[in-house]
């Protein structure tokens, strides 16, 4: 598996901006027209892989994807490196790990995020707390939403009625020509 952090140069922990930083400066040291012959080549592969990394990491989704897909394959060579082959043979075979049998696909395929939704159903079903974890928090962001909303029309309504606001309120609301096109399209 490529790691793609190698390849922009940056840590794993990078924010959206310093991997956009990173794969700008990568791609001018890279580009192919600085070189020729077989360096032309390398670069016009490294660009290559310069821009699948980016695709992957600058998107949250596909990168949280990847995130975890490398994660999986750091202790697979972990268990790799430091499980001696006595306790491999001690192992029954019906206690492989499940995960092992899975199919893995590819992270940014069809397959792949159907393969994580389902991961997040399995989650959500197999956990009461999350779910009412999400109930409440959702419950509250109606509810702020709702009293952001009466806030902001109480205080129009406010400033409506008073007369040193109130040609604001109109220049605003009425005169402006982006609500006059609104209001255009209503009449």
């Amino acid at each position: 598996m490529k790691n793609y952090y190698e390849i922009l140069e940056v840590n794993q922990k990078a924010s959206k901006e310093v991997i956009e930083k990173a794969y700008k400066v990568l791609v001018k040291k890279y580009h192919p027209d600085l070189y020729t012959g077989e360096k032309r080549q390398y670069a016009e592969t490294k660009i290559k892989e310069i821009n699948e990394a980016y695709k992957i990491l600058s998107d949250e989704f596909l990168r949280e994807q990847y995130d975890a897909e490398l994660q999986k394959e750091e202790v697979r060579k972990y268990n790799l490196k430091y499980k001696s082959e006595e306790n491999q043979k001690n192992q029954p075979k019906e206690n492989t790990n499940v995960e092992s049998k899975k199919k893995k696909h590819k992270v940014g395929t069809l397959m792949g995020m159907v393969e994580l939704t389902k991961l997040l159903i399995h989650d959500l079903k197999e956990s009461k707390e999350k779910r009412e974890e999400i109930k409440d928090t959702t419950r509250k962001n109606i509810f702020a939403a709702v009293l952001t909303g009466i806030i902001v029309i109480v205080l129009g309504v406010i400033l409506w009625f008073i007369p040193f606001t109130n040609g604001w309120m109109r220049e605003l609301l009425i005169d402006n020509p982006i609500s006059q096109g609104i209001i255009g399209l209503f009449t």
